[in-house]
């Protein structure tokens, strides 16, 4: 099983290179965080002729959820089910061919100093508790999307220059840290232990790419069952170069589930 985790920053903007990268890449699921769009106006038909499913959780202009996948899907849940603020787009859980797949937006958490960065701590308490209230680390499990968190200095360019940022910061790291020690593996860490490699570059820094001042914020986190069958994991350059690009790059596992 090929999956891809993507930040589209707006999926009907974008259309035409997701199109490109599936017809390239040939995903069989494809994870997508930052649609943009109302559920009802999310454009189904061009993935549906590339021969995939969609299940999507939504809004209007902001957030948004979506996995697709040529195999039949099972939704468990879009947003959270604990009883609190459901947060539906930025949360959706699936299985396929037996395998849950959860594809979170993190909160951003913009200033360290804010309280949307307190939030964003809390949400990754309330994914934590998620994880144990559905499932147990000795089952297999995958958690992907774009996560908000560069887990380690490799993950970001200079880091001590970026130690206060809000996707750098020693307590949202310690909160990532903590959601992922429930009983998740790095997939692409396991893959390249060394390697400073990144799925975001900035709109604002034009060079940013020829430059490498990149961050890695895009995870596929799998339990150790799954990750011990995980083939390879590599980041996809090539639709964040295109013209008009999201802002971050398709990240990518293979897994061998017979």
């Amino acid at each position: 099983m090929r999956i891809a985790t993507w930040n589209v920053n707006s999926v009907r903007a974008r259309l035409p290179i997701i199109e490109q990268f599936i017809e390239r890449q040939h995903p069989d699921v494809l994870a997508m965080q930052e649609t943009k769009v109302a559920d009802d106006d999310f454009p189904r038909e061009p993935f549906e002729n590339l021969g995939y499913l969609v299940v999507h959780g939504g809004q209007q202009s902001y957030n948004g959820v979506a996995i697709a996948s040529r195999a039949p899907m099972e939704l468990l849940t879009v947003g959270f089910d604990d009883g609190g603020p459901a947060d539906p787009a930025r949360l959706i859980a699936v299985r396929i061919s037996g395998l849950p797949v959860v594809n979170t937006y993190v909160p951003q958490g913009r200033d360290p100093a804010s309280e949307a960065f307190r939030d964003k701590l809390d949400w990754l308490q309330r994914l934590r508790s998620f994880f144990a209230r559905h499932w147990s680390p000795d089952e297999r499990l995958l958690w992907v999307g774009d996560m908000n968190v560069a887990p380690t200095p490799l993950d970001v360019w200079e880091p001590e220059r970026h130690e206060g940022h809000a996707d750098f910061h020693p307590d949202a790291r310690a909160a990532f840290a903590h959601t992922a020690s429930w009983g998740f593996v790095d997939v692409f860490r396991r893959h390249h232990p060394d390697a400073r490699e990144y799925t975001f570059y900035d709109y604002r820094g034009p060079s940013a790419m020829d430059e490498g001042h990149g961050w890695r914020i895009d995870h596929i986190m799998a339990t150790e069952s799954l990750a011990e069958v995980s083939l390879r994991a590599w980041i996809d350059l090539e639709p964040r170069r295109a013209e008009r690009p999201s802002d971050h790059a398709p990240l990518l596992a293979e897994f061998n589930l017979e």
